[in-house]
């Protein structure tokens, strides 16, 4: 079954659309990221482990998280070039 070509309006909708899921998936990264960190700052206060430990933690975690940001980033461009290619 033939299906029409999309109007350059229905597009720029679903050009919005993948710019929200996208932003809708960096959030939620970060939430792992402060969950995360709030569980490293807990084992701290019971002594579970070291300060330098955490703050190694702490900056892989970070490292995780602008890791996977920029790969979000990155599929929102190229899925919004591929909705706007005619």
């Amino acid at each position: 079954m033939p299906l029409p070509a999309l109007t350059e309006e229905r597009r720029k909708e679903f050009g919005k659309l993948v710019r929200k899921e996208g932003e809708e998936a960096k959030i939620a990264v970060r939430n792992v990221r402060r969950d995360a960190l709030q569980h490293l700052k807990d084992a701290l206060k019971k002594k579970e482990i070291a300060e330098d430990e955490e703050k190694r933690a702490e900056e892989a975690m970070q490292k995780l998280t602008d890791r996977h940001v920029a790969d979000i980033d990155k599929l929102v461009a190229g899925k919004e070039q591929e909705l706007l290619a005619v």
